[in-house]
């Protein structure tokens, strides 16, 4: 079936149609023209946009008409139809050949492509070539404000000038004065088979009844024009022989009734019909006055502002049962609420059903951000759950907001059907799209809710909700997609240093915003609620901006430890006059993640370190590092201090951050990091990434590849694959520091346990046996070893038996200064090899 239409919403995908009778359509984007649904193709297949490829909003726009062809009605799961429609003029034109188009004709046609002098179209007509030149379409062009030129896919009312080579090639305009004045005539040679919607003609009245009339027009069609498409000002007095102008609206293919609208702005072609103002959608009146009433349609009714409106027969009443025919004479008054508005009719759709009338929403834009509403379940995806709101309202509540804790199964939770009590995350009412939010704490709080970032006014507190928890802290989201960051420093009054093991996405928390910059949209904020440090901050306190300017990355400094913390050193910088405090992390004391335990372990409050360098300010206080590697990297400027320097193939010394199932992440200094996959970490096969890495361990990485749109570094720790050459050189430069590193923390360990530092492998030390274990092995004390923990594994005690209270001569073996213990062996081989 072909009918006139009026563009009512245009989205991406689709264009939603006002149709005559209070009937609506969608046409979908590929239903719009042959050349854009290929241009389409196209840009699926490569998977990059396309220039020549203009979204429907570029192209169109509401209240504009269009002739459309019904292409499927399909029935929804709720039992509503759904008319599915095409602008595509190889099928609205389908009834048209060549030697049928003659000058004047009117037609729908859509831009095939862009030329030089002007625009080839494609009007549907096979072996036709339809041409419109630029002096044709500049006017059309300057009036719809839709760029300097036409799209590829924009749908045109054309007007044939001119008919060349027996209809091969035509001549076409689209100038608005030139299809206005167009009227169908009878040396056009329309025929009932190729009859388009939207012509303007003259008709002769044949009959008048109460539900319309019936015209003849184009010397033998006739064609029949319903009550709501009569002349509002003119519809008491049509009579028989009169001769009006009229539009055609409709044409079925088997039945061939042609339908007609009398209403004045569609008796131009090319005219748009009124819109309503928007503030009258969802309007409730209390009384609305009965114009006519129709026993199989419904009634017309006129509004408080003179202006009619229609209600369909099941919108008078609640049921058929209680519909009372008597109270809708003509003069009769009732309560009605607009809820919609028919651009074909120029009507208001209004509903008399209470349940409609009391309805707190009716459509997308009644719904506000941060609404609590109720809805019923419809239906259950992975995605998440989706909720009926309103009649024709949806919303989906995301897996990860069925609940304050993730649900694993949620089908045991919500069944289809079941009554939910939401609260609205997001709103969009162009795209229809309603995201909701299932999680008490959020329904339930009373705290303001924060949906922009001009409303995050410093000291604001609210609710929001984790979705994502790093080492540098949480990402906290609010309403609107509204979302801010809660550095490491301020996730609590005690340091947490694994965010991701305190927090988990999802989970919902009271925030208070520290400071907000809505332009750049970067929200700070703090879980701890009361803006005043503790005894324990004071030292986090330090103005940001004073050691940015004291300090650069690499400098050297000289430091008196303050604190020793369970994860690290709080130190206090020598040569800053105003005692500036900084963190040394325990792993940063060494390259060695063994020796950077053991140098905690022994130094003490008050001791001095030197030559410690300068590695970056987090935003809680300065970090610094005793990593000799990377000092030397730093000082040697074998570094990338930007990801723009970052190039395949160098090799760069860096820290591991953290170690994932799937690989490594490699932080440098200043600030860049990479990521190492499970097959690049070693030469060996990778099973479990924990076995190989730890996290604070010095690596030196080699840059594989790196990702500038995404700003991503993938790196390979492979030992062959990281040596810069003189593999030898480099193991022994390590070793001596390793060495080094050992003898300064033997020097440390006299000052507490001088007995401890005397004890060095292959040293020979009398000792006492006490007593051997259910494993074999032996313990021993002795006068050398007060307060140690000495033992002998069963094959380091010899061939002979042993007795407790036996004297022995040993050799150690290793001594652990962590655990106080040291491993001896009494194997006479060994023993014997002692100078």
């Amino acid at each position: 079936m072909l009918l006139l239409g009026c563009i009512k919403e245009v989205s991406d995908y689709e264009l939603a149609i006002s149709l005559p009778n209070g009937l609506s359509g969608f046409v979908p984007v590929t239903q719009i023209s042959d050349a854009y649904s290929k241009l389409l193709t196209k840009q699926v297949a490569q998977g990059e946009l396309l220039e020549e490829l203009n979204s429907l909003p570029d192209m169109y726009s509401p209240g504009t008409l269009v002739r459309c062809i019904v292409t499927s009605i399909e029935k929804g799961a709720d039992g509503r139809r759904s008319v599915k429609l095409s602008i595509d003029p190889k099928k609205v034109n389908k009834g048209l050949s060549s030697t049928a188009l003659a000058a004047g004709m009117l037609l729908s046609g859509s831009v095939l492509s862009v030329e030089d002098h002007g625009y080839l179209i494609d009007i549907g007509v096979t072996g036709t070539h339809a041409f419109l030149p630029h002096q044709k379409a500049k006017n059309y062009i300057k009036a719809v404000k839709k760029g300097p030129d036409l799209k590829i896919g924009q749908n045109l009312n054309c007007l044939i000038v001119e008919v060349k080579s027996e209809g091969r090639v035509v001549c076409l305009s689209i100038d608005r004065s030139e299809v206005a004045a167009s009227i169908a005539s009878e040396r056009q040679n329309w025929t009932l088979s190729n009859l388009l919607p939207g012509l303007v003609v003259k008709a002769r009245v044949q009959k008048v009844a109460p539900l319309g009339m019936k015209l003849t027009f184009l010397s033998y069609f006739t064609g029949i024009v319903d009550f709501m498409h009569m002349d509002p000002e003119k519809s008491m007095s049509y009579s028989p022989d009169q001769v009006v102008k009229a539009c055609v609206l409709s044409v079925h293919p088997t039945s061939r009734a042609v339908r007609l609208t009398l209403r004045p702005p569609f008796l131009h072609p090319g005219g748009a019909p009124r819109q309503l103002p928007g503030q009258r959608m969802g309007a409730v009146l209390e009384e609305a006055t009965v114009k006519a009433f129709y026993k199989q349609f419904g009634a017309v009714f006129e509004l408080d502002d003179g202006t009619l409106a229609f209600a369909r027969l099941k919108h008078l009443s609640k049921t058929r049962k209680s519909f009372k025919p008597g109270a809708f004479k003509e003069g009769c008054k009732h309560k009605c609420r607009i809820i919609d508005y028919s651009l074909m009719d120029e009507m208001c759709v209004v509903s008399l059903k209470h349940q409609i009338i009391e309805a707190r929403f009716l459509q997308y834009q009644d719904i506000h951000t941060g609404d609590v509403v109720q809805g019923k379940v419809l239906s259950l995806k992975p995605i998440g759950i989706k909720v009926k709101v309103a009649d024709g309202i949806r919303g989906l509540v995301p897996s990860l907001h069925l609940s304050d804790v993730i649900l694993k199964q949620p089908e045991k939770k919500y069944n289809i059907g079941d009554e939910v009590k939401c609260r609205v995350l997001e709103c969009n009412p162009e795209g229809k799209k309603l995201i909701l939010t299932l999680k008490k704490s959020l329904v339930q709080s009373k705290l303001p809710v924060l949906s922009s970032y001009e409303d995050a006014k410093p000291g604001l507190i609210t609710h929001g909700f984790v979705v994502c928890a790093r080492d540098f802290g949480c990402i906290v989201k609010f309403y609107n997609d509204v979302k801010g960051l809660v550095p490491k420093n301020e996730l609590g009054s005690d340091p947490i240093s694994c965010p991701d093991k305190v927090f988990y996405e999802g989970q919902v928390l009271k925030v208070m915003v520290l400071k907000c910059e809505p332009q750049q949209e970067r929200l700070l904020l703090s879980f701890r609620l009361s803006s005043k440090p503790g005894p324990e901050d004071k030292w986090k306190c330090t103005p940001k901006e004073k050691q940015e300017v004291k300090y650069q990355i690499g400098e050297i400094v000289d430091v008196k430890i303050l604190k020793k913390k369970d994860n690290g050193l709080e130190v206090s910088i020598l040569e800053d006059e105003d005692n500036g405090v900084a963190w040394i992390p325990m792993l940063h004391l060494s390259d060695f993640v063994a020796t950077s335990k053991l140098l905690w372990h022994c130094l003490q409050e008050g001791d001095v370190l030197p030559r410690v360098m300068y590695l970056s300010d987090r935003g809680e206080h300065i970090i610094l590092s005793r990593k000799s590697a990377v000092i030397s990297a730093v000082q040697e400027e074998q570094v990338v201090r930007s990801f723009s320097e970052i190039q395949p193939g160098m090799l760069l010394t860096g820290y591991v951050r953290n170690v994932m199932p799937f690989g490594v992440f490699v932080e440098f200094p200043f600030g860049v990091t990479g990521l190492a996959p499970k097959v690049s970490m070693s030469d060996k096969f990778v099973t479990d990434t924990k076995d190989h890495f730890v996290v604070g361990q010095t690596v030196i990485a080699k840059v594989m590849s790196i990702d500038e749109e995404k700003q991503r570094v993938l790196l390979n720790l492979k030992v062959s694959e990281c040596s810069s050459g003189d593999s030898a050189a480099e193991s022994f430069a390590l070793l001596n520091q390793y060495f080094k590193e050992l003898k300064e923390i033997r020097d440390l360990l006299k000052r507490g346990e001088p007995s401890i530092c005397e004890l060095v492998p292959g040293k020979g030390v009398r000792l006492v046996l006490q007593e051997v274990r259910e494993d074999g092995s032996a313990l021993f004390t002795g006068s050398s070893v007060t307060g140690l923990t000495v033992t002998a594994t069963r094959h380091h005690l010899g061939d002979k038996n042993v007795a407790p209270g036996e004297k022995r001569k040993a050799m150690v073996l290793h001594v652990d200064a962590l655990t106080s213990e040291v491993y001896v062996s009494l194997r006479e081989e060994l023993l014997k090899q002692r100078p």
